[in-house]
């Protein structure tokens, strides 16, 4: 598989298969992903990888505590601004339409959704849970390399014949997965990300999210 074939085919996946992933496999891509580029060269993501008992038990922690804290242990930082403007607000509503749209799930069933949602939190059935954290010092160009650090993951997993879906929704569970992984103070929770082999069959995996023409975004000059 070339770059473009793991760009093209790389989708968020949200239905997984049991298949496990072997450990050596796992380490393969996060070590292959030390390449990212980073300004100055700090490389500062910090990466935790959960499978088998460790990833069941902290999936069976954050399922006990959801019925008295849907919110999770609360953000600590904004996944969205408090006013987003478009055309970013209409993207942002059209694919959360779409996907529940695969499984059969309208906007007045609110209990179907908040369930869905909550498939997140068990990273969507997937064998591999991975967690980026980031220093507590670092600022937005540090926040932006780690990006950069995670999509060479999901890249790379697709390499692998993997399938992945970034997960900024595991922020409102910070305090419950720094004491599960125990963080040190210093370090912050940015993201999950799901990891493993896709369900072909599953209705969800079927959608794959509209992206505006070159147009729209891009200005070349001088060709």
């Amino acid at each position: 598989m070339n770059v473009s074939e793991a760009v093209e085919s790389r989708t968020s996946c949200r239905a997984f298969l049991p298949t496990p992933v072997p450990g050596s496999t796992v380490r393969a891509i996060l070590d292959a992903a030390r390449r990212t580029p980073s300004g100055g060269n700090l490389q500062p993501w910090h990466v935790f990888a959960l499978a088998g008992e460790p990833l069941a038990d902290l999936l069976a922690t954050i399922r006990g505590k959801l019925p008295t804290h849907p919110r999770g242990d609360g953000a600590e930082y904004d996944v969205y601004p408090a006013k987003l403007g478009e055309p970013y607000r209409t993207r942002r509503f059209r694919v959360g339409e779409d996907m529940y749209a695969t499984i059969g799930i309208s906007r007045e069933d609110k209990l179907g959704r908040l369930l869905q949602f909550a498939r997140n939190y068990e990273f969507f059935g997937a064998p591999v849970g991975l967690f980026f954290c980031i220093d507590r010092q670092m600022g937005p160009p540090q926040w932006s390399d780690l990006g950069m650090y995670m999509q060479t993951v999901m890249l790379l997993a697709r390499e692998q014949g993997l399938h992945s879906c970034a997960q900024e929704s595991w922020c409102v569970w910070h305090r419950t997965v720094g004491e599960f992984l125990a963080l040190p103070p210093e370090l912050m929770l940015f993201a999950g990300m799901a990891l493993g082999h896709r369900d072909p069959d599953a209705p969800i995996n079927r959608l794959k999210s509209e992206r505006a023409p070159l147009e729209e975004f891009a200005s070349l000059r001088g060709f």
